[in-house]
């Protein structure tokens, strides 16, 4: 197969999206003809820098050059998060990406968002080898901590959850559906957080420490983007910045909090399970979403946000309606994924029903055995086994554990072996050494709330 002059080879395509291209086995193949060397930083809070070494092929393959630095950048940016990209030894494709990452720009979007989370316009430079900065990496605890009486929250977008944990036991636990996407004044949410909070107070003698899992991209406690703040006007953007922190002083402003992204308490969640580190947690609802322990257990402060990362370089990829980028991790892994396969293989849905009931028409067609819903879980499953191995080209992987309501039923048991087939079948080297699973009784005894409780140490 041929894309952009690059030759590349895969045995297993997916039976509903045959023009399906895998970016990362897309660029090993380019990279094997590359000789000229370059690199690529990205730089985000406090001084941290995370930098990789390429290289791209001569100037005949100009488009699979940019096309290979751009899809790289795009992940770095989504994986790692960051303000600044540094590009040496690209200088023609650094002025293309100037271009693209810019208000108007062709990656908008992007250049909107990592604004709003850093509070700075992104940047591409052009270096020299005397400009082009160090890596500067910092992995971080995280969790773990049982000792004490803890609260551990757990945001969810249509339900919020709550345990009391006293020594590492359960003592209570709650849940209760919210409206936090829908609600636009942020006193609702803030009301609602500190109930939950007192709630588990109740059952406890004291609190020592609260620790909060949450959707969203984070800067210390502060939700710099989240879903579940949404609609919450621009103007009232520091409330919520803010909210966590209040919230924990009004039960006492002495306590420890710590607030963490969901995907990695998720991926910590995993890690206290098994015992294991080098973790990543991948759930596919709503969108994809995924966190990332090492293998001490620490977070390495990165955004990992891959549901707008890529995955597919066709060009007759979907594209998301968000960022209007093509090929991304949300159009692959999510219930998008299920509903754009959907029709290709003779299911018709109802355009009347949301995504989430379009999602049961089709795990109950599975559920009863029908080869085409079938179907669109064994191509789920061979995008899924060829981005093991693009993800394994980023993180360090023993454990990938897959989660969320598509990989639930006969589907997800499904997906989950077709992922796995065409892992053992072209990628042994990964094989060997990763395990792609979901969660068992061992991993399912540590909550998500349980683990958020987790989070802060005892000073």
């Amino acid at each position: 197969m041929n894309y952009l002059g690059i030759e590349y080879d895969i045995k297993n395509k997916p039976i509903l999206d045959e023009g399906f291209i895998p970016f990362g086995v897309w660029a090993k193949a380019y990279l094997k003809g590359a000789t000229n060397p370059i690199k690529i930083a990205v730089e985000r809070e406090n001084g941290l820098i995370t930098v990789r070494e390429y290289a791209i092929r001569s100037e005949e393959f100009a488009e699979a050059n940019y096309r290979f630095v751009e899809r790289m950048v795009k992940f770095l940016l989504w994986s790692v998060g960051g303000f600044k990209v540094y590009l040496q030894g690209a200088d023609s494709i650094a002025d293309q990406l100037a271009a693209a990452y810019c208000e108007g720009g062709e990656r908008e979007f992007d250049y909107g968002f990592f604004h709003d989370v850093y509070e700075q316009w992104l940047q591409i430079i052009k270096c020299t080898e005397d400009t082009f900065p160090q890596a500067n990496e910092c992995a971080k605890p995280i969790g773990g901590h049982m000792d004490g009486c803890r609260i551990g929250f757990d945001a969810g977008g249509s339900d919020r959850k709550v345990s009391a944990v006293i020594d590492g036991e359960t003592v209570y636990s709650e849940e209760v559906v919210w409206f936090p996407k829908i609600t636009e004044d942020p006193e609702y949410h803030f009301n609602e957080i500190v109930t939950a909070f007192k709630t588990a107070a109740s059952k406890m003698p004291r609190v020592d420490a609260i620790g909060v899992s949450s959707a969203g991209t984070f800067v210390g406690n502060s939700p710099m983007v989240a879903s579940l703040f949404i609609k919450v006007p621009r103007e009232r953007r520091e409330e919520v910045k803010s909210i966590y922190d209040r919230a924990g002083a009004a039960i006492d402003p002495n306590i420890p909090l710590v607030v963490a992204n969901d995907g990695d308490v998720s991926a910590l969640a995993g890690a206290m399970g098994t015992g294991k580190g080098n973790m990543m947690g991948l759930a596919m609802g709503t969108s994809e979403a995924v966190g990332y322990v090492d293998a001490d257990r620490n977070v390495l402060g990165w955004i990992n946000e891959l549901a707008f990362a890529p995955v597919d370089l066709s060009p007759e990829a979907m594209q998301d309606e968000w960022s209007f980028d093509f090929g991304v991790g949300c159009k692959y892994f999510s219930q998008d994924a299920v509903i754009k396969l959907a029709p290709r293989c003779g299911i018709e849905l109802d355009p009347e029903l949301s995504p989430a009931e379009k999602l049961k028409v089709v795990q109950a067609l599975a559920n009863n055995g029908d080869e085409n819903a079938l179907d669109i879980y064994r191509s789920i499953g061979v995008y899924l086994g060829h981005t093991v191995m693009q993800y394994c080209m980023f993180y360090d992987l023993e454990t990938l554990m897959i989660m969320g309501r598509v990989a639930s039923g006969v589907g997800g048991d499904l997906l989950l072996e077709v992922a796995n087939k065409v892992i053992a079948e072209e990628y042994p080297e990964i094989a060997a050494h990763t395990n792609v699973c979901m969660p068992d009784e061992m991993m399912r005894r540590v909550g998500q709330s349980v683990a958020a409780a987790s989070l802060p140490a005892l000073a």
